[in-house]
């Protein structure tokens, strides 16, 4: 895993997406302006990592294809917490994004208090399938502070220590540019 402060600069723009464009065009579970800004934020500064544009809500939906690098679809996904994130942490993934072409998937944490976004890792498509655990909504789920939620739809997760680790940007990069 590794670690980004969030620049003003950025933090601006994706407040300003957020707050003019609606990023939630799903069915349903469509995210709170908050849990929008979070994952804009995560797409935002993943994106400036390789010198794509940050996210233009002028665009409308991306059909969860968020960069295209290497030629893989690529979908930034991002939680928001007020926690440093740790490798035993989990990461949500709604069902009815399942359909979608991605072929990559990034899974990201944004410390809310911080600013920071973290880069938990990465999973190709065909493995999370093989890894995620799936949960009904209705489900309670408790986390690992002993909390507890009830899931709002049905979700997959995957743990970060089941995704592919990278500690910095270049293995990230190496990695994909690695892909066939």
């Amino acid at each position: 895993m590794f670690t980004l402060k969030v620049s003003e600069t950025v933090w601006n723009h994706c407040s300003e997406q957020v707050e003019n464009y609606n990023f939630g065009q799903r069915r349903v579970a469509n995210g709170s302006k908050d849990q929008q800004l979070t994952g804009v934020i995560g797409q935002s500064v993943v994106m400036d990592l390789f010198g794509f544009d940050w996210i233009d809500g002028t665009l409308g939906f991306d059909n969860g294809i968020d960069m295209v690098y290497n030629n893989h679809k690529i979908d930034i996904k991002t939680m928001g917490r007020t926690t440093d994130v740790r490798l035993s942490y989990t990461n949500n993934f709604l069902q009815l994004q399942d359909y979608l072409e991605t072929e990559i998937y990034v899974f990201c944490s944004y410390h809310k208090l911080k600013r920071e976004v973290t880069v938990c890792g990465w999973i190709a498509k065909k493995d999370f399938v093989a890894k995620r655990r799936f949960y009904p909504k209705g489900t309670m789920r408790t986390r690992y502070d002993g909390t507890s939620f009830e899931t709002f739809a049905d979700l997959y997760e995957i743990d970060n220590q089941d995704l592919n680790a990278v500690a910095t940007f270049e293995e990230l990069k190496a990695a994909w540019d690695g892909l066939d």
